[in-house]
């Protein structure tokens, strides 16, 4: 499994400083959302370049336009950008399209698409991001575990990336399912000691140690 550090609500100095910390721990760096639209695509040239090494994920979250919008990412150095699933399926395949283009890949974010949508959307090659999303996790005031669900992905041999309130006790009970990401971010970003949870995250998704409440 790798980890990827979802980093929003911050600045790009702040986001850096934070993925700085915690390198040593982390596969894949995630430009958020809120990250791109605060800063603009600069954001993601600016974390490719202090960290040229890691795979780095521009969550633009594309829905439309998926040409010009992911041309804009792959040109500032993202190997991954995202694209809706309830987009249309011309989206999705100019998404394709662009990322093959540049020898990069698209990671299909799940959020609220129907189980037809899916069964249309797995012929594609990407990668599938499982998301419960912020506003969710607020409004049902609890952690979710979104590996539970699209488990047909995980049969069908898809690379799947969870997302959603990740937690360390979330995520052993993914151990089992194996995804190919794990997208982790505040549980490593507020902590108290941001570099021994990024360590204690890395070192169960290698499965070297079992979730310890204590």
């Amino acid at each position: 499994m790798n980890i990827q550090l979802a980093l929003d609500r911050m600045t790009v100095a702040e986001a850096i400083q934070m993925a700085s910390r915690v390198k040593d721990d982390i596969q894949w760096i995630e430009v958020g959302t809120s990250l791109i639209k605060e800063f603009g695509v600069g954001s993601v040239e600016q974390i490719k370049t202090a960290f040229p090494d890691k795979v780095v994920v521009a969550d633009i979250k594309t829905i439309d336009n998926a040409a010009y919008e992911l041309e804009m990412c792959f040109q500032a150095g993202a190997d991954v950008a995202t694209v809706m699933g309830v987009a249309p399926l011309v989206t999705i395949e100019k998404s394709l399209e662009v990322a093959q283009k540049w020898n990069k890949e698209i990671m299909i974010d799940l959020l609220n698409t129907s189980s037809e949508t899916q069964t249309k959307l797995v012929n594609y090659e990407a990668i599938f991001c499982s998301h419960v999303s912020k506003d969710e996790q607020e409004h049902k005031g609890a952690q979710n575990s979104p590996s539970l669900g699209h488990t047909e992905l995980f049969q069908a041999g898809r690379k799947v990336a969870v997302a959603g309130g990740i937690t360390l006790e979330s995520l052993e009970s993914m151990k089992d399912l194996a995804p190919y990401v794990v997208i982790v971010g505040s549980a490593i970003t507020k902590a108290k000691d941001p570099e021994s949870m990024a360590k204690r995250f890395h070192i169960i998704a290698a499965g070297r140690e079992t979730y310890d409440k204590n």
